[in-house]
């Protein structure tokens, strides 16, 4: 059975209760989804994960046999302008010459022609693996090419032919008019898409030993993608129309995991990555004149550990079968702090309490539907001697992340002091302490310590003054970065965009069901002719799953990059982008695709790995059986998938930060029980995410929710940053009144519309403009007027001057 099922209970002899309450507990596990044997998932977060995998991620099993195409029309090319020598035994003049040669052959109007010479630059891009003799020489030479190929202009071409194939209305139209879509409606697409994408990531990929002039090649090729230097819009854009157009119906062969990784590469390598962005946020700060940050989170991140899951043993079995009679056993308890990370008592709890919990965890299990052993209480007798001490010495004192405060806090605070006090305000005034008490003037002092000031809070404050003197403040300076170029480029259709992602996503996500309306992505995975055996369908039922993950993977990752970049580079861009996600349904999408097995979906075997690039090519493929399919690779967890799933938790965590209304959807989707079951996944970082997800609905859950979820509340203290002034574990929220929530999105929207007309729109005759108020001069105008504007000057007299009755009266009447 998969993982998550409970396999049947094998039959057992009446007597011995015992084994008999064994198996019972064995089943449970079983049906836990997995979270009590889960082990620490030894993961960390990059940008992407190794060279070899993403470039082996491009290509579906189905399209193997093209592998063998491609080196073949390579050699057939080859052999007729080298007589008896191999592609790695040219020197660097012979190479290039025979590379201009190739793409002479791109300039040929016969298809069939430019599709082999395409397919043969292809197998360069590949590494020219008939060659070679193991893996890291296939990459080696790939990387090696790929720098080649670019210097050579073949980027430009390749990029030409995609501008001639988006447009081939022939292409379109035949494959509108088939029943099913497969791989050979896509060929020539997918072998420039690949050509590309393969330059693309070995270009962008920095190792050590390269030598300057790759360097400088990288440079230049990120500064030809990220400014249009031929067109007007940068390369994403094209590449963001592909999707818009696939999802309108209008091109159904397009091969979306293609179009989509190639975009997020691109998106990686104009914009950068996380480190790259944790220095450009360090240096704009300097430039503010904001103070440092007060820690790296990428580094926190990588030093935290993931929360343990609770110990589970025979007696809590026992126990609950006693509370479904009736009975209380109240025999000498202690409890299993599941996921506090430091594994310290609470001096204040007594063991009375863990009953009480006990007693009142069954509360929301009805809002859950299934037993949730990760936040059950696990009640064990004592026994000190079986608790491991190696847990309790390895942990750090104190909290992980600094405590930050808002000016507005601040402002909160002294608001709510000076009514208790003095019984009136000073508005925005954070300095005056006159006639507050002692106590008060500490915590201001404590409170502004803690001070934190966001980009986005500067950002903010000069847009607002922009918007209040604009004359005399005058033009804004703008600088001309990738992400602005971006945001300007998509600005108008940014809309579509982010619904067409959407779609893709939800078409993708495991949890979705067939629907004769979603749109179909597998068309670059289907083979001609459907497969005729058990082990065919089993391989393509793999192919499948494979091809969705990718898909998946490629989505979140460039939200999440547009989402970061655009946030830093102006908030109300950011803004612009979520407010579209939030009305495009994306929470509710992103709660469906976690309401389901997530380990299940974190541990799936969807690979091959005796069929991944560049392993097929160099390597004699074993005789594939059903029994190898099903076993799958030795891996812990599946790379793409954790990583999918931290970036949907991030990007549903910059959605709903600060926003009441979207704090609120979260709490009406009932995503609490749905984030609760991601927590057994043993990552530290999906836990974080996780568990700021929990936070920030705490307060609107209710207190029963919170007294039966202890050990959450536990790890959300310990592992989420604190902000000073937040009453998230105990209190009501002042500000959630459902009234203001409408309000509180068309002021931002208003905010946002008012950025984007004022930066982007540029009208002839602004409202701001001078006005001429002398009769004379507006007189004296000479006014350009139509060509043909003489010819019906007399007709145009009589209709409008003439023929009409002027009534003096009224011109006296009206002041």
């Amino acid at each position: 059975p998969g993982p998550g099922r409970a396999r049947p209970a094998q039959p057992q002899p009446p007597p011995q209760p015992q084994p008999k309450s064994r198996e019972l507990f064995r089943s449970q596990r079983k049906e836990s989804e997995g979270s009590v044997d889960c082990p620490n998932l030894e993961f960390e977060y990059r940008d992407a994960d190794g060279h070899g995998a993403e470039l082996a991620e491009l290509y579906s099993y189905t399209e193997e046999p093209e592998l063998s195409t491609n080196r073949r029309c390579f050699e057939e090319d080859f052999h007729t302008q080298v007589q008896g020598r191999r592609w790695l035994e040219l020197d660097g003049a012979q190479q290039k010459a025979y590379v201009m040669r190739l793409l002479d052959g791109l300039e040929v109007v016969n298809r069939d022609k430019r599709l082999k010479v395409a397919r043969a630059i292809l197998y360069l891009a590949q590494g020219v693996f008939g060659d070679c003799d193991n893996e890291g020489d296939v990459l080696h030479w790939s990387r090696h090419n790929s720098f080649l190929l670019y210097r050579l202009g073949t980027f430009t071409a390749f990029l030409e032919l995609l501008n001639m194939e988006i447009d081939n209305s022939q292409a379109c139209s035949s494959a509108l008019r088939k029943p099913a879509i497969s791989l050979a409606d896509s060929t020539e697409l997918r072998v420039l898409l690949s050509v590309m994408y393969l330059m693309v990531e070995n270009i962008r990929v920095e190792q050590e030993e390269d030598p300057p002039e790759w360097k400088t090649c990288r440079e230049t090729f990120r500064m030809e993608l990220s400014f249009p230097v031929h067109t007007d819009e940068p390369f994403a854009l094209l590449l963001f129309t592909m999707v818009t157009k696939f999802c309108s119906g209008h091109a159904p062969h397009f091969p979306m995991k293609k179009v989509l990784l190639l975009l997020w590469k691109v998106l990686l390598f104009t914009l950068g990555g996380c480190e790259a962005l944790q220095a450009m946020k360090v240096r704009k700060r300097e430039e503010l004149g904001l103070p440092p940050l007060p820690e790296d989170s990428i580094q926190v991140m990588r030093s935290m550990r993931a929360a343990s899951p609770p110990t589970y043993s025979i007696e809590l079995v026992d126990q609950q079968q006693q509370q479904k009679r009736g009975h209380r056993s109240r025999r000498p308890l202690v409890k299993q702090d599941s996921l506090d990370i430091y594994n310290e008592r609470d001096p204040f709890k007594n063991d009375d309490a863990g009953v009480d919990e006990e007693e009142n965890d069954d509360v929301d299990s009805g809002l859950e539907g299934e037993l949730d052993l990760m936040e059950r209480e696990a009640i064990i007798p004592v026994m000190p001697a079986q608790r491991p001490p190696i847990e309790r010495v390895s942990f750090p004192k104190g909290l992980p992340w600094a405590p930050k405060v808002r000016q507005k806090d601040i402002e909160h605070f002294l608001e709510a002091s000076r009514n208790k006090f003095i019984g009136f305000t000073l508005g925005q005034d954070t300095e005056t302490l006159i006639g507050l008490p002692r106590p008060i003037h500490e915590s201001v002092k404590t409170l502004k310590q803690h001070k934190y000031v966001s980009i986005s809070d500067v950002q903010i404050k000069n847009e607002e003054e922009l918007e209040k003197c604009p004359m005399s403040l005058g033009e804004e300076e703008v600088q001309e970065t990738p992400c602005e170029v971006l945001y300007r480029a998509m600005l108008y259709n940014l809309p579509q965009y982010m619904i067409a992602l959407l779609k893709i996503l939800l078409a993708a996500a495991p949890t979705s069901k067939a629907k004769t309306d979603s749109i179909n992505i597998l068309a670059d995975v289907l083979p001609e002719e459907m497969p005729i055996t058990v082990l065919q369908s089993m391989k393509l039922g793999i192919d499948v799953n494979r091809h969705k993950e990718i898909i998946v993977k490629s989505i979140s990752a460039l939200l999440l990059l547009l989402l970061k970049h655009f946030k830093l580079n102006h908030i109300y861009q950011f803004e612009y982008v979520s407010q579209h996600l939030v009305f495009a349904n994306c929470i509710p999408l992103i709660l469906k695709f976690f309401n389901q097995n997530i380990m299940s979906y974190i541990t799936a075997k969807n690979s091959i790995s005796v069929l991944d690039y560049p392993h097929c090519t160099v390597c004699d493929l074993p005789e594939l059986t059903a029994e190898s399919l099903e076993a799958g690779d030795n891996n812990q967890f599946c790379w793409r998938n954790l990583f999918s799933c931290i970036n949907l938790l991030r990007i549903l965590n910059k959605l709903t930060k600060w926003k009441h209304s979207r704090t609120m959807m979260l709490v009406v989707f009932k995503s609490a029980p749905i984030l609760k079951r991601a927590l057994k996944v043993k990552q530290a970082m999906m836990q974080l995410y996780v568990l700021k997800l929990l936070k920030i609905q705490t307060k609107y859950l209710g207190r029963q929710w919170r007294k039966s979820n202890m050990k959450t509340m536990s790890a959300i203290y310990q592992k989420v940053r604190h902000r000073m002034n937040d009453d998230w574990a105990y209190g009501n929220d002042i500000d959630a009144r459902p009234w203001d929530f409408q309000a509180e999105e068309c002021t931002l929207r208003a905010n946002i519309e008012a950025f984007n007309s004022r930066r982007y729109d540029k009208p002839q005759d602004s409202e701001f403009a001078p006005v001429d108020n002398c009769l004379q001069s507006v007189l004296g105008q000479r006014l350009e007027l139509p060509q043909d504007f003489h010819y019906s000057y007399e007709l145009w007299l009589e209709r409008e001057v003439f023929s009409q009755p002027i009534r003096w009266e009224e011109l006296l009447h009206h002041q």
